[in-house]
């Protein structure tokens, strides 16, 4: 068998009939057999990454590294959240 020697031991340690094992199958011989599936996934990783990794870096900036001080951040937080409580509290009676 051809593949990783962390994957080979997890696989000659499972017993054939355990659930980690039929788990295991089960999913290599899906992905195996794909035809269409295979772009799907191609598709579905590449938008992803767009969604978490270049609308992060361009649209979300780091609001607390850029308005706290260093060592404050967390001091920072809390007044931000304590702060907006009290607004939203003065705002509704």
């Amino acid at each position: 068998m051809n593949c990783s020697p962390l994957l080979c031991n997890l696989y000659m340690t499972m017993k054939k009939t355990g659930f980690f094992y039929k788990v295991y199958h089960l999913y290599y011989d899906g992905f195996r057999s794909m035809t269409l599936g295979k772009t799907l996934w191609a598709v579905i990783l590449i938008k992803l990454f767009i969604i978490f990794v270049i609308l992060k870096l361009f649209f979300f900036p780091n609001f607390i590294k850029q308005n706290a001080k260093e060592g404050e951040e967390a001091q920072f937080v809390s007044e931000q959240v304590l702060g907006r409580s009290d607004d939203t509290q003065q705002n509704h009676p």
